[in-house]
């Protein structure tokens, strides 16, 4: 299958006769000798929250962030007749559109140019049939159809938002107890970088997100404007997922995020010019000061047969669109990519840059955690665990592109729908790198102890990943929050959970006992303590209790110990 987006589609196979010339190339760097930039003052090539970025996570500014020498790019541009399209800093190359055989024989001469590479060609179509001109018109015919039983009814009265029809694909990761806890994405900036968001400004799903002005930039990198929002509807169903705010009907994952909406996927077409526009798009994500990169897009097979990949360049550092991932990650954002829908076909494995080192990669599951059979088989070709995690993606809530909400299939949107939920994680702790949250999420996914190649570590689950990266917040302050006691509730006051530390004098059985105000004994719970080894206790589900005073009690047979605790 000529793969295009990550989603159940179904494309017809013809063969064409062809004539065929190459116009696009890659052009290649060797250094950035004699840049009028310096990495002493990144404020020239880089926003301050970029800037922030890689301080916060002592991530170096190195030769890298610097933009690719632009006498380099004067000498290609003035070589004939030439167009230079964009360029990508992280790989040192421009891309530029030419027919001119002499033009491209002067770069190629220029001493500080490695090489040339077509990445795209036109294509004059001699024979085609009628029905295969059709297919050709009406090439992604996503799997997509009417919801016809919400599943908000299973949904808890107390939580932050009436899911409606999202419920289900939120709760699989108990999402709605990081919305709860109050963290809907407010402060992050999440890119999603696809193939156009199709009337994103005017569908009802998004209301909020327009109201808020939460769009902070829009750039379509295939046609050099501004605009996204006459293009492709994939990216505007994959932005549903995250952002959609429409009580009882959908709600998506980091709905208060900020998003910079950026179109790099040229429907008509599959050529490895879009990969280059991906990059330009990641990077300009990265210098905007992106968090987040959710990305729905995979390449395998072209339009012209000579680019094709093979399993064995799913390695993470062939492609230039997984090298490209890879450092998007190592400049410090969190890069999520579907896994791809090629389980049922002849390729049957990711896709790039699911195979990109460093990135979360989603592989597609039903909300009953049953894995989809159309998501694409692991491992990467050099062996490591791909896909790395599963979301919801076969009959995922999104928005149609007429506004009442549909049903969708694909990893494209098991993707975007759990982006929010790691998006909404790192707020909840953002002194954490991008790596420690992908760590925390992959640790708390449902097959961590027995990762397997069709949904990597499993299904994350944030009520796990919230307290193990709580306790491990609490147990880097334990000096501060004991003092000079040992042992000590923390938070306190609280409104469902706490936590106690504790530093025994003695090892034994440790009793704890919590009463209300009244003498009203609610629960008893014993945990086995050793002598001067700080452990972590935790409690948990307290939202049962009214909001007051209570009393926690501690007796470990020859200490006993009271504390006021205030449940808000």
């Amino acid at each position: 299958m000529n793969k295009k987006y990550v989603l159940i589609i179904f494309i017809a196979f013809f063969s064409l006769n062809v004539s065929a010339q190459f116009t696009k190339y890659i052009v290649r760097f060797k250094d950035k000798t004699g840049t009028p930039f310096s990495i002493n003052d990144p404020s020239k090539f880089l926003s301050a929250k970029a800037i922030e970025r890689r301080a916060k996570q002592k991530i170096s500014i190195d030769e890298t962030d610097l933009p690719v020498v632009p006498r380099y790019i004067d000498s290609v541009r003035s070589s004939g007749n030439v167009i230079v399209l964009d360029e990508s800093k992280w790989l040192n190359q421009v891309c530029i559109q030419t027919s001119d055989s002499a033009a491209l024989a002067k770069i190629n001469s220029f001493s500080f140019v490695v090489t040339t590479q077509p990445v795209k060609r036109i294509a004059r179509i001699i024979e085609r049939n009628q029905s295969e001109e059709k297919v050709s018109k009406d090439k992604f015919n996503e799997k997509i159809s009417g919801i016809t039983s919400p599943a908000s009814s299973q949904q808890i009265l107390g939580d932050y938002y009436s899911y409606g029809n999202s419920f289900a694909q939120i709760h699989i990761h108990n999402g709605e107890y990081l919305h709860n806890k109050g963290f809907h994405g407010e402060g992050m900036l999440i890119a999603i970088i696809d193939a156009g968001f199709y009337h994103y400004k005017t569908l009802p799903a998004f209301d909020s997100v327009n109201q808020r002005n939460q769009v902070i930039e829009t750039y379509d990198f295939v046609d050099n404007e501004v605009s996204v929002n006459e293009d492709h509807p994939h990216g505007m169903m994959c932005f549903s997922t995250i952002a959609a705010n429409l009580p009882g009907q959908m709600l998506g994952t980091c709905p208060n995020a900020d998003f910079l909406l950026y179109r790099s996927e040229d429907a008509s077409s599959e050529s490895p010019v879009e990969e280059q526009y991906w990059i330009a798009a990641a990077e300009r994500a990265d210098s905007a000061g992106a968090d987040v990169i959710t990305t729905s897009l995979g390449y395998n097979l072209f339009d012209n047969p000579v680019f094709d990949y093979t399993y064995a360049d799913m390695n993470g550092h062939t492609t230039m669109i997984a090298k490209a991932a890879t450092m998007a990650a190592r400049k410090g954002m969190i890069v999520l990519a579907a896994a791809g829908n090629e389980g049922e076909t002849a390729w049957h494995f990711i896709t790039t840059p699911a195979d990109a080192d460093s990135i979360l990669t989603v592989a597609a599951v039903d909300a009953s955690g049953n894995v989809a059979s159309f998501s694409s088989y692991g491992p990467s070709s050099d062996g490591r665990i791909k896909p790395t995690v599963a979301s919801v993606g076969s009959g995922t809530a999104i928005s149609s592109t007429t506004g009442p909400i549909v049903s969708g299939s694909g990893t494209s949107f098991a993707t975007p729908n759990l982006a929010g939920l790691v998006t909404c994680l790192w707020q909840a702790f953002p002194d954490l790198t991008n790596m420690q949250v992908i760590q925390a999420v992959e640790k708390c996914s449902s097959i961590y102890n027995d990762p397997d190649n069709r949904i990597g570590y499993g299904i994350p689950d944030f009520i796990k990943a919230f307290n193990d990266l709580n306790q491990q917040e609490i147990l880097k302050h334990t000096t501060t929050i004991l003092a000079n006691k040992n042992i000590k509730i923390y938070p306190n006051p609280t409104k469902d959970q706490f936590t106690v530390l504790i530093k025994p004098e003695n090892t034994a059985t440790g009793t704890f006992r919590l009463y209300d105000a009244r003498g009203k004994l609610y629960f008893t719970k014993q945990i086995p303590l050793q002598q001067n080894v700080i452990q972590l206790i935790s409690f948990d589900k307290m939202q049962a209790l009214q909001m007051g005073m209570y009393i926690l009690k501690f007796s470990d047979g020859k200490n006993k110990e009271s504390f006021q605790l205030i449940i808000q």
